[in-house]
């Protein structure tokens, strides 16, 4: 048999993970190897008749219909994704979302009442917040970062620590402790902004994808209805129609 350019190509294309590290000259010798090795072991399979098995011919019809789908999806699904498309579906879900308000807030966490009330006590009298959160704070890590908690928005904290938090004016601290699960929190915020939507070229892999997406599912859902597909098994097509209304 003959072993072609295009075969090599081919070879170096499907097996490149196993050879991704090494040099390309190299990299192009084992994938020269690794043909021969396939190419005279199938002409040896052929010859002892393993390619009229049944299970193998099973597998082998499975791939080629997988290969074919790929190559739809590649063409009739990937290929016809325009800008346009990516553009309106950044504009209709993500540019068209109204700003989030996030805050900058500092936390000191504490086992009991008492000590949040003494803390609070504290403040009030003057104390500084990062000192006092470094030296009495039970959130690790908090003790050296005056219980600096960032940046973060709604729905990003336990919902009772979230509503203390987005109550609070810039600079202020909470008159009253604040009980969670996770212990009693004396809570100040440094700052509050609207984070605006990400820009297009952020997020623009992201829209493509999505644009991807719903194309594969209406092509499918379109190809489905053409096949008429029918499923004995009344519980396994309830189990796949359930599957597929959430696609």
């Amino acid at each position: 048999q003959t072993l072609t350019e295009a075969d090599l190509a081919l070879a170096e294309g499907e097996l490149s993970q196993q050879f991704a590290q090494m040099p390309p000259e190299q990299r192009r010798a084992a994938a020269l190897s690794a043909a021969i090795e396939i190419k005279v072991m199938a002409a040896q399979a052929v010859t002892t008749g393993l390619d009229k098995d049944p299970d193998f011919q099973r597998r082998m019809a499975f791939l080629q219909q997988r290969a074919l789908h790929g190559e739809m999806v590649e063409k009739d699904v990937i290929g016809k994704v325009t800008d346009a498309e990516i553009r309106a579906r950044y504009d209709q879900e993500i540019a068209n979302t109204p700003p989030t308000n996030e805050v900058h807030a500092r936390h000191i966490l504490v086992k009991t009442k008492e000590e949040a009330d003494t803390i609070i006590k504290q403040l009030d009298g003057g104390a500084d917040f990062q000192k006092l959160a470094n030296e009495h704070t039970s959130d690790p890590s908090g003790k050296t970062s005056g219980g600096d908690l960032g940046w973060f928005g709604p729905g990003q904290m336990v919902p009772e620590f979230d509503k203390a938090v987005f109550a609070l004016a810039v600079g202020k601290y909470t008159e009253q402790p604040v009980q969670s699960q996770f212990g009693w929190h004396v809570i100040q915020v440094e700052d509050k902004r609207a984070k605006q939507p990400p820009a297009f070229d952020q997020v623009k892999d992201q829209a493509r994808q999505a644009v991807i997406r719903d194309k594969y599912i209406a092509l499918v859902k379109s190809l489905r209805a053409e096949a008429k597909v029918e499923i004995p098994d009344e519980k396994l097509k309830k189990t796949v129609d359930a599957l597929e209304n959430t696609k």
